[in-house]
């Protein structure tokens, strides 16, 4: 599809071959083993982002692999050296082409299918924590979606500071995988609000809200003074499978309006994060080195660990996008470049369409071409 507005089905994912080019004096190219699944990417599926890209494209923002070649002006790494990487798009194929300012050496104890679990979710967590809620001993957070990679990173992440309560919210069925976790867990659906203040009058002094719409007002009203809310998802946008004006609308209106002179009497600050922005964007690559560091130095010292909920052949990212879709998993999703696809799912061919006539073969050398999932 050429018109992003039509974006929307689960049918229009599928793997294809197609032909893969690699130049630049700065990158490094490997042969992807796995790539991580993240909620951004259900929201890219619908178009339901700023300025979506045109399509056809290749999803994905995060992978592991092995490097195979570099560019002339590398520095710090050799062919051969096991890493992973931040991609702007196309993380889920074969191989990858990546600026070096992307590109992270895995530790020697941290598996593949780890890798491709950890920069996303858990550079998010730290960036906000650390970064702009400067997270401190004896403070409390409240974090909605514990159970998913993001949430099971930002408890790990507070778990390395002395005192501090994690408050988290996740739907019933994962309570018992993550109780321990966190501090207190609570159903998404019930009254979370009273029965934080329940245990913590004042409330807490961080939110990390990934829902918007009426969560919005409801983080607002806990936040301690001083206290700082942080946006960073808005998943409550995507409630069916294809792109819904009316949940847009409905979690646009449910936002409060905020008044700003009420911010300043209250002592409360109101900040966003985007992750992929502030790479590939607003060009924080150095910054984002500087974390990552700090990351696998916790990692080494078994601070922290990247949840795998599962993991997926090319061929069955529908399935895996549709787990994520019905929040059905617990940690990070994972697709696995060499594993086969389960007999169920390769039947639904991805080398023919809808109608069974064979899709036109793009161009490139047949040996250049590498498989991976499409948006048509």
């Amino acid at each position: 599809m050429d018109d992003s507005s039509s974006w929307s089905h689960f049918r229009d994912v599928r793997a294809v071959a197609l032909a893969y080019s690699c130049n630049g004096l700065d990158f490094t190219f490997f042969p992807v083993l796995y790539s991580g699944l993240n909620f951004i990417d259900l929201m890219v599926r619908q178009g339901n982002i700023d300025n979506p890209p045109k399509t056809p494209l290749v999803p994905g923002f995060e992978c592991s692999g092995i490097i195979e070649a570099l560019g002339d002006s590398v520095k710090g790494f050799e062919i051969g050296d096991r890493v992973m990487a931040f991609v702007n798009y196309n993380a889920w194929a074969e191989v990858v082409c990546t600026p070096v300012e992307f590109v992270y050496k895995i530790p020697d104890d941290m598996s593949f299918s780890e890798a491709a679990a950890f920069p996303m979710n858990f550079v998010t967590a730290y960036m906000m924590l650390f970064e702009v809620a400067n997270l401190r001993e004896g403070m409390s957070v409240l974090v909605h979606s514990a159970g998913g990679g993001v949430g099971q990173a930002v408890a790990q992440l507070c778990s390395t500071i002395p005192n501090v309560t994690v408050f988290g919210t996740a739907s019933s069925f994962k309570h018992e995988a993550i109780k321990d976790s966190v501090t207190h867990l609570f159903d998404r659906n019930a009254d979370y609000v009273q029965e934080v203040k329940r245990i913590s009058t004042e409330g807490v002094d961080i939110v990390l809200d990934c829902l918007c719409g009426e969560n919005t007002g409801k983080g607002l009203s806990l936040l301690k003074p001083l206290g700082t809310y942080i946006l960073y998802g808005s998943s409550n946008m995507v409630t069916g499978e294809t792109k819904s004006f009316f949940s847009f609308a409905k979690s646009w209106w449910q936002v409060e309006k905020v008044n700003p002179i009420k911010l300043y009497e209250e002592n409360k600050v109101i900040a966003g994060f985007s992750l992929l922005n502030l790479l590939f964007k607003q060009n924080r690559g150095g910054l984002i080195k500087s974390v990552m560091d700090k990351l696998i130095n916790l990692y080494n010292n078994k601070k922290i660990k990247p949840v795998v909920d599962s993991l997926w052949a090319l061929e069955e990212v529908k399935e895996a996008m549709q787990r994520i879709h019905d929040r059905g998993n617990i940690g990070k999703l994972i697709l696995d470049v060499e594993k086969a696809p389960t007999p169920l799912m390769a039947n639904d061919s991805t080398e023919t369409s809808e109608a069974g006539e064979e899709e036109e073969d793009h161009e490139g050398d047949n040996e250049n071409k590498e498989r991976m999932p499409f948006i048509q």
